[in-house]
């Protein structure tokens, strides 16, 4: 099943200031969001494949496009995150057959490499509703400075049957990261952690 897109949402945040200093390079983030119908809506189903399928789909659409928001080259991609939004006529489960089981692989695709897990968040929600994305270095979870977060709204959606689906990508970390941990450049192992 492909996805039924009724909108398209691409931003782009850029932080240029910190506590009065300049931010050099700006740390920017984009955030591609879809909202779909879901075909589930307002009833159980057993077999959640045809949401599994649409979220392989979006996955390489809305990284690819987050890649292109901010002109960079795909390995230049620093770290990633996913999120989904169910409308009331929803459930959690939906959202998870979205962002779970083959909305990675396209989106690491995207960003070139990607070994750390995909960070992500799921809720239920009505339009106008922030939904928190959580990020994380794509290649090396445990790089605290690209612990971090950006948020979408769209001020109709999603509504009641249909879901929210967003993924960020950004080009660097926090401003002025001092707490410690693995640098992006100390990563080594190639294992998604270190």
């Amino acid at each position: 099943m492909k996805a039924d897109i009724r909108k398209l949402v691409v931003t782009v945040e850029e932080t240029r200031t910190e506590m009065g200093r300049a931010v050099e390079p700006p740390v920017r983030k984009a955030v591609a969001a879809a909202v779909i119908a879901n075909p589930f809506a307002g009833r159980y189903v057993e077999d959640l494949t045809p949401l599994i399928e649409i979220g392989a789909e979006l996955g390489g659409l809305l990284g690819e496009k987050c890649v292109a928001a901010l002109g960079i080259e795909p390995a230049a991609a620093e770290s990633y995150g996913k999120a989904a939004m169910v409308g009331e006529n929803g459930e959690l489960e939906h959202a998870a057959a979205l962002l779970h089981p083959s909305m990675g692989a396209p989106l690491r695709k995207a960003v070139e490499k990607g070994a750390a897990l995909v960070p992500s968040t799921k809720k239920r929600g009505g339009p106008g509703q922030d939904l928190d994305i959580p990020l994380g270095h794509k290649d090396a979870a445990y790089v605290r400075s690209h612990f971090d977060g950006v948020e979408i709204r769209i001020n109709d959606a999603p509504r009641a049957n249909e879901i929210l689906v967003a993924i960020a990508v950004t080009d660097s970390g926090r401003p002025f990261p001092r707490v410690g941990g693995l640098k992006a450049d100390e990563i080594s192992k190639g294992d998604g952690l270190r």
